[in-house]
């Protein structure tokens, strides 16, 4: 149900937590109503993902699809991110109050959202939808069922949220997530730029990936100051100190102390640090270390 970001080359290891009834105090809130609630039926037909290699697999249509109610009670700024039904679970690991099923999604799914801070959003017979909103506007979604097949007590049916960005800095800052701004401060969707630090396992470290685009459009660069990519990783050198090409452009995208530029080749982008300007190469297909 998950779709990958452009620059997806960290191993993240999650470990499942217990699950049960034990509800935090502050997973589900009161809060404020928001202008405009969900009204449509949380009762939507759901469509089967598509399996790995089919060209729709991670779109917006199919996340939609294959999200039912809780990706029509998104209120996104951009698209859908993530979406989709939930896995079967086994007697005992469901709920025995629609909260009880909230907190078996986050057992269960180990998704990467908030995990306080929900509201009862909708109520229907033998369901409920919570949601996390952010500055009146849901952002992440849950519908919670009563007994459906091999889906025992209350529990997740299906859930959906809106691109990492535009949840809040206080989430993003505790995760790997690095969201860059655009020139007049916002926060710009991980679907049009990513970047992450290279993945440990790799001893990839001292590198850096940046993404812009996602799905088939995407395209990787990395900045590789102690050669750990090497020429096996890489379509061309990384250069620590050069001179901005007459053809490039500010995107207006920053992250921290880094500005982005970019030229009509797009072989290399160009970054714009206090020190200098560096040159970022792109990646070779399939960039990845065992």
């Amino acid at each position: 149900m998950r779709r990958g970001i452009a620059a997806a080359v960290v191993l993240v290891g999650l470990t499942a937590a217990a699950c049960g009834d034990e509800t935090r105090e502050d997973l589900v809130v009161t809060g404020t109503p928001p202008p405009t609630p969900y009204a449509g039926s949380l009762n939507v037909p759901l469509k089967p993902p598509p399996e790995d290699g089919d060209e729709d697999e991670g779109t917006v249509r199919a996340l939609q699809a294959s999200s039912g109610a809780a990706g029509r009670a998104l209120e996104c700024d951009g698209d859908i991110y993530e979406g989709g039904g939930a896995d079967r679970w086994s007697e005992g690991d469901g709920g025995s109050t629609p909260e009880g099923g909230l907190q078996a999604y986050f057992d269960i799914e180990q998704a990467d959202v908030p995990r306080s801070g929900y509201r009862v959003e909708r109520e229907e017979s033998g369901r409920v939808l919570f949601s996390f909103d952010v500055d009146g506007r849901t952002k992440v979604a849950v519908v919670v069922a009563k007994d459906q097949p091999h889906r025992p007590g209350w529990g997740p049916e299906t859930s959906a949220s809106c691109d990492p960005a535009e949840l809040p800095a206080s989430f993003t800052d505790s995760k790997d997530y690095e969201i860059w701004t655009d020139r007049d401060g916002r926060r710009v969707a991980t679907t049009k730029v990513s970047s992450s630090e290279g993945a440990e396992h790799c001893d990839w470290q001292s590198a850096h990936f940046l993404g812009l685009g996602h799905g088939r459009d995407s395209v990787l660069y990395a900045r590789d100051p102690e050669g750990v990519l090497g020429t096996q990783l890489l379509t061309s050198a990384y250069d620590a100190d050069v001179r901005m090409p007459a053809d490039a452009h500010d995107t207006g995208y920053r992250f921290r102390d880094w500005r982005l530029w970019v030229t009509p080749d797009k072989a290399k982008v160009y970054v714009r640090t206090p020190d200098g300007v560096e040159a970022w190469p792109r990646t070779k297909e399939g960039t990845g270390c065992a």
